[in-house]
């Protein structure tokens, strides 16, 4: 059976141009219904629509910032930005000690960016340095304006834009992102992956959820205990029941001329204390130099002929 999240179905945007689509009501509450899934039907019938019992696009913008700022405080406690620190760090070193590589700025891009978390942590900390332009993209364009708007108010020197990432017109040096991998599904994630392996781009760091027997029950714990709303108590779980395995994750990730990465792969992470771990791709002549930027920490960085041997 196919887990749907409820923040699928309610926003629905053209995937380039990103222009809103309407969504009824009824069609969403028919899908669950059919699917299993009756908590979600019911969480959804609470919506307000307008007379052709369309969904009203700003009480859904409203729901959903609301939900994000939640999951905010949320990778606030989990630490989810010193997460990423510790291996992007590394990652950037890698790519301007590496002979021949392109200098500066280098371009972080956050697919998927939400209310910009991730962006806003790196460029109040300015922990990847003043040579690291930051920005975040998400084809949500109500997301996109409350992530600059908190910029604007944090002062903070970071971007934000709404469309598709692929249609920049800059280039990224590394794409990342969090939490957004398992939203894609069969073909859509091997050519999520690939459309990065075709772009200038030297690199992407991409964490999710991982894909361990206990992630159902600590997504339940905490978004029960920090989630006020039942939207994102259910999304959080199926988010968790929809995680990608190890060996999905590296063999999608597979691109030409992308030598795919794990780090903390399932078999050697602690169940108790892994949340989200990133699949890394690099350019092949980068794999060394980020082994040694990591030191100690490159035992955890496993390959794709690697995944059994690690678990042991």
């Amino acid at each position: 059976m196919h887990q749907y999240e409820i923040s699928d179905l309610i926003t629905v945007v053209e995937p380039h141009s990103g222009r809103r689509l309407p969504v009824r009501r009824a069609d969403v509450t028919r899908l669950l219904r059919e699917n299993g899934d009756r908590r979600a039907a019911r969480i959804v019938a609470e919506l307000p629509v307008d007379r052709d019992g369309v969904l009203d696009p700003h009480a859904v913008d409203r729901l959903l910032i609301s939900v994000h700022t939640e999951l905010q405080r949320l990778s606030e406690e989990l630490r989810i930005g010193e997460r990423l620190i510790h291996v992007l760090r590394p990652l950037f070193s890698a790519i301007r000690s590496t002979a021949g590589a392109p200098s500066g700025p280098y371009r972080l891009v956050d697919v998927g960016c939400g209310l910009g978390y991730l962006v806003r942590w790196l460029a109040a900390t300015g922990a990847l340095g003043a040579d690291v332009e930051l920005v975040g993209v998400d084809l949500d364009a109500a997301l996109v304006g409350e992530a600059d708007r908190l910029a604007r108010a944090e002062g903070l020197d970071c971007r934000f834009v709404h469309g598709n990432v692929f249609d920049l017109p800059e280039a990224a040096t590394v794409y990342v992102s969090t939490g957004v991998l398992h939203h894609f599904r069969g073909a859509a994630l091997t050519d999520f992956f690939h459309a990065q392996a075709a772009s200038p781009a030297q690199a992407f760091c991409h964490f999710d959820i991982a894909a361990t027997r206990l992630a159902p029950i600590g997504a339940w714990v905490f978004h029960r205990a920090r989630m006020r709303h039942p939207l994102g108590r259910h999304d959080g779980v199926v988010s968790a029941r929809r995680a990608h395995s190890d060996e999905t994750l590296l063999r999608a990730a597979a691109a030409p001329g992308i030598r795919p990465l794990l780090y903390e792969p399932r078999g050697s992470a602690n169940p108790f204390c892994t949340t989200l771990r990133p699949v890394i791709g690099v350019r092949p002549h980068l794999e060394a130099p980020l082994r040694l930027a990591l030191g100690r920490a490159a035992r955890r960085l496993v390959g794709p002929e690697q995944p059994a041997e690690a678990a042991r």
